[in-house]
C-alpha cells in the first residue's frame, strides 16, 4: 500500500513566500529558500512551490528560487505557476524540479496535458485545479490565480485531467484556503472515488485532525498545507507522529 503524504505548500509572490486567505489579502511569510530548508530538515515527503502571480502577470516561474532550493534541499519538488508550454516544463525540470504543475494553460488548452504527458511522462505532470462556489452556489473551476471563472465543474475537470494523462491532481478549495476551517471533504470524497491517480488536497487545514480527515475520510493520497505550519505550533514532524498514532500509513 502506498504511504500517505504530508506536503507543505509555499506560495510565491514577488519572489517571497506569501500567505493569504481565499486567494487574497496576502502577507509576506519569509524567504522561500529558507523556508524550504526548514522543511527539508524535517524530512517532509515533498514540497510544492506555486508562483501565484505568474499567470496573472503573463510570465514564467521564478527559476532562480527553484534552482537554489534544488541545490540545497533533497526532498522532491513540484513547481507550478505560469507554465504555458513544453519549453516551460523543460526549463523548470532542468532547474531541479521533479514534477511540474499546470493550471490555467491546461484549462485553456486541454490537449496541453496530453502533449506534456507524452513528452515528459505522466509521472512528471501534475494538474492543479482551483475551485470555488460561484454566485449560483455551485462549485466551479477558476483560473488566473482564482480570478477567472471557467464554467467547468471540478469533478468533470478532475476526470478529464486524468484521462488526458495527468499523473497527479492538486485540488484546491479557494473558499477554504487560508481559513484553517477544514478541507472540503464532500468534494474530496467524490474526487477520490473517481480517480486512479494520486489526489493531493489543499485548502483549509488548521489542525492535525483536519489532515487525518483529508487522508482517511476523504481518501486523498496526500494533504497539502501551509497555514497550519506557518501560524500554529504544529509541524510536519508532529503531523506524521499524530497520523501514525491514528493508524495512517505515513513515512516516519
Amino acid at each position: 500500500m502506498l504511504k500517505k503524504r504530508i506536503i507543505p505548500i509555499l506560495l510565491l509572490k514577488n519572489g517571497r513566500c506569501a500567505k493569504g486567505k481565499k486567494f487574497k489579502d496576502y502577507r509576506d511569510t519569509g524567504a522561500p529558500v529558507t523556508a524550504a530548508k526548514i522543511y527539508d530538515a524535517q524530512r517532509v515527503d515533498e514540497l510544492i512551490f506555486l508562483d501565484i502571480m505568474a499567470s496573472l502577470e503573463g510570465r514564467g516561474t521564478l527559476l532562480d528560487i527553484i534552482s537554489d532550493t534544488a541545490e540545497q534541499c533533497f526532498m522532491p519538488l513540484t513547481v507550478g505557476g505560469g507554465v504555458r508550454s513544453g519549453d516551460d516544463i523543460e526549463v523548470i525540470l532542468a532547474s531541479g524540479a521533479d514534477k511540474v504543475a499546470i493550471n490555467t494553460a491546461a484549462v485553456e488548452n486541454p490537449d496541453f496535458i496530453r502533449q506534456a504527458a507524452k513528452q515528459f511522462g505522466s509521472a512528471n505532470i501534475v494538474v492543479s485545479i482551483d475551485y470555488a462556489c460561484n454566485p449560483e452556489g455551485k462549485r466551479e473551476v477558476y483560473t488566473h490565480g482564482g480570478k477567472k471563472p471557467t464554467g467547468l465543474d471540478p469533478l468533470y475537470w478532475v476526470r478529464q485531467a486524468e484521462a488526458l494523462g495527468a499523473g497527479e491532481i492538486i485540488l484546491t478549495s479557494i473558499d477554504r484556503e487560508g481559513t484553517m476551517a477544514g478541507y472540503d471533504l464532500q468534494l474530496i470524497k467524490s474526487a477520490s472515488a473517481l480517480l486512479k491517480i494520486p489526489l493531493i488536497v489543499h485548502g483549509g487545514a488548521g489542525t492535525l485532525e483536519h489532515l487525518w480527515e483529508g487522508l482517511v475520510e476523504g481518501a486523498a493520497s496526500a494533504v497539502a498545507a501551509a497555514s497550519i505550519f506557518h501560524f500554529t505550533d504544529q509541524s510536519p514532524i508532529k503531523a506524521r507522529l499524530y497520523l501514525k498514532d491514528r493508524g495512517v500509513n505515513v513515512r516516519i
